[in-house]
């Protein structure tokens, strides 16, 4: 039965879970401007060292990096709209090849082109990040986010990061402006 989690709370993934190598991470959401636009969300994700940066190139996987240098996660590709039920953009983590120098994967959403768009996540509803045994399907946790982020075109939306010798989940909820360009200053 999946954990629903709150805001900067975590959860154990291997260590109550043996043997689990394989994640599936689930991203969604709803989203439309005022004037009925789609609004495009952009799921990347950030593997950072024990310095909180990126330690090379192949560790930034987004819509145009769709695998990282070391093999262990391929983004299943971008999805413009949104549309329809269950997850919009999906990530495959195989936690056995994860390069050893990297200590977390932080996921990102962020909203293509929103400044000359003039969107932002306050119209986004029904956002959510969710990670799955990969290799059975069952969900092991799921964050929903609840806050509006009236004045952020990005959102850290959680994290699968190292803690002795285990694999845990973060729920982050943390709002940011200036666009994925931001976020790479600060892990660059």
């Amino acid at each position: 039965m999946a954990i629903n989690l709150t805001k900067s709370t975590s959860i154990d993934l291997t260590k109550k879970n043996p043997g689990l190598n394989n994640l599936h991470v689930g991203l969604g959401w709803d989203a439309s401007d005022s004037n009925g636009n789609d609004i495009d969300c952009d799921v990347s994700v950030f593997m950072l060292n024990d310095l909180n940066k990126i330690p090379n190139e192949g560790s930034f996987v987004f819509y145009n990096n769709l695998k990282s240098g070391d093999g262990s996660i391929v983004h299943q590709g971008d999805n413009r709209t949104g549309e329809g039920e269950g997850d919009d953009e999906e990530v495959i983590i195989d936690l056995a090849k994860v390069s050893e120098n990297v200590l977390q994967m932080l996921f990102v959403v962020t909203i293509h082109e929103a400044d000359s768009s003039g969107q932002d996540f306050s119209m986004v509803q029904n956002a959510f990040i969710r990670v799955s045994n990969n290799s059975t399907g069952e969900e092991l946790c799921r964050y929903e986010l609840n806050e509006s982020f009236s004045d952020s075109d990005s959102v850290q939306i959680g994290r699968v990061y190292r803690y002795e010798g285990e694999w845990n989940f973060e729920a982050m909820g943390d709002g940011f402006s200036g666009g994925l360009e931001t976020l790479l200053d600060m892990y660059n």
